[in-house]
């Protein structure tokens, strides 16, 4: 059941990880490092965000990404940033980032270089100078010993260790699976620390809510389109932000569905499976949702490439459903 803290018993990210850890008798305290490091990357980007046109941090570098896709300034500001604050950690092994066409191989698994932690830096950046909400999502993978640093990072989802995102808004929240249920923090700006204000999230059902970006109707299949028929006879609600962090945060807490559907432009789907779906598909699993991909479980899908493309459908179990039944 979900627990709320108040400002009586409040406990930081810190805290709460050295919690967890007494649990287990035979943990080292290198994966709460990675999360440590995380948290100081994400404090560091968030306050860029908010500087973001007083530093004059807003707008195109005038280069594109391995996606294709046209780096913001603060793109490239929010990659540098974890890459320093992860890189010298000694347990990280790889660091791949949405941004970079080939990982960032650090150190050995003979060296201690146990994980791989793969990020999509700032997702949504192209909304900064809009001010709407922007975030990073992060996902942590147990290096195996056998082929290459990349081929050792191609696990499916249900094998990530951890996965979590940070929304940079109105406040800044990191949302955390361990695969032991979802908690949320906030960043208390007095004290420069992530404290504890929710525990074990569950995704609430019987919200006839859906966030997509229905510009793209006329390139659906006849099944996305006959269910947004549906739902604007039943009266569901349209919440679509542009940045999936916001999004997806909103269904987290709310309850609905998300959707990124293939388009006739994108028929295997545009979000990439390794630094999005991935990670978003465990948490919120992990809040008691559902997450698939044409049919058929996220965690479940075995890639093959660290920037392979998906599509995304994700929420409460009852609303997922109610997509999949116009799909069939």
């Amino acid at each position: 059941m979900e627990k709320r803290w108040t400002q009586d018993n409040l406990t930081s990210l810190q805290s709460n990880i050295l919690a967890e850890e007494q649990k287990y008798p035979g943990a080292t305290g290198e994966f709460s490092w990675i999360l440590s490091a995380i948290s100081l990357a994400t404090k560091a980007i968030g306050n860029k965000v908010r500087c973001a046109r007083i530093q004059d941090v807003i707008g195109e570098v005038g280069e594109t990404n391995i996606q294709g896709e046209i780096q913001q300034k603060l793109d490239v500001i929010a990659n540098e940033i974890i890459m320093r604050c992860l890189g010298d950690r000694e347990n990280i092994g790889v660091l791949a980032s949405e941004e970079n066409e080939t990982p960032f191989l650090l150190r050995r698994r003979v060296e201690g270089g146990r994980y791989a932690v793969l990020f999509d830096p700032l997702d949504g950046s192209s909304n900064i100078d809009s001010s709407v909400g922007v975030g990073t999502i992060f996902s942590v993978l147990r290096l195996s010993d056998e082929g290459s640093r990349e081929e050792a990072m191609l696990s499916r989802g249900k094998e990530q260790v951890a996965a979590g995102y940070v929304l940079y808004g109105s406040s800044t929240v990191l949302v955390l699976t361990t695969g032991n249920g979802v908690d949320m923090f906030v960043l208390d700006q007095s004290i420069g620390s992530f404290v504890l204000v929710s525990k074990g999230i569950q995704i609430p059902p019987d919200n006839r809510t859906y966030s997509i970006n229905e510009a793209y109707t006329n390139m659906f299949s006849d099944g996305i389109q006959q269910y947004l028929g549906w739902a604007h006879q039943n009266n569901y609600s349209s919440r679509y932000i542009g940045s999936m962090v916001a999004d997806v945060h909103r269904i987290l807490l709310k309850g609905g569905v998300f959707l990124y559907p293939p388009t006739t432009d994108n028929p295997e789907g545009k979000l990439r499976l390794m630094y999005e779906a991935n990670p978003m598909a465990m948490i919120i699993e992990q809040a008691g949702g559902k997450a698939v991909a044409k049919g058929k479980r996220i965690l479940d899908i075995n890639p093959d490439g660290l920037h392979q493309r998906t599509s995304v459908l994700l929420g409460s179990t009852d609303q997922v459903d109610a997509v999949l039944q116009h799909l069939t």
